[in-house]
């Protein structure tokens, strides 16, 4: 019987010993380098999730009538805007990063847009 129960108390250690060591094991974090079209805001809304932010974004674009008829693409990672796509105009760009500066969760815009030739 005390052999069965040092068998699971070596199992139960060994295990909690495996599991700490596991949670410290971390991804590096990475830095990105930022492009000069990149502007930066800060906002109380910082943990909005990825998704929500392209969301948030891809409808303020939508509901603004002078972009809407455009197919901008909205990548967004951890809080970072990406803008990628063709406008007509250096008014429209003007409008999208402004657009998108305003919506939920956005830390920085990264401006990929250019215009039609």
């Amino acid at each position: 019987m005390k052999s069965k129960f040092r068998l699971i108390l070596i199992a139960t250690a060994v295990a909690g010993m495996n599991l700490s060591v596991i949670g410290c094991n971390k991804p590096p974090q990475t830095t990105t380098p930022t492009s000069p079209g990149s502007t930066s805001t800060s906002k109380a809304s910082d943990n909005v999730a990825d998704a929500d932010v392209t969301t948030n974004v891809k409808t303020a674009l939508l509901r603004d009538a002078s972009l809407n008829k455009f197919d901008i693409n909205v990548v967004t990672l951890k809080g970072d805007v990406r803008l990628i796509g063709v406008v007509d105009t250096q008014a429209q760009i003007d409008a999208a990063i402004k657009v998108a500066r305003g919506a939920d969760g956005v830390h920085s815009i990264h401006d990929e847009l250019v215009l039609k030739k």
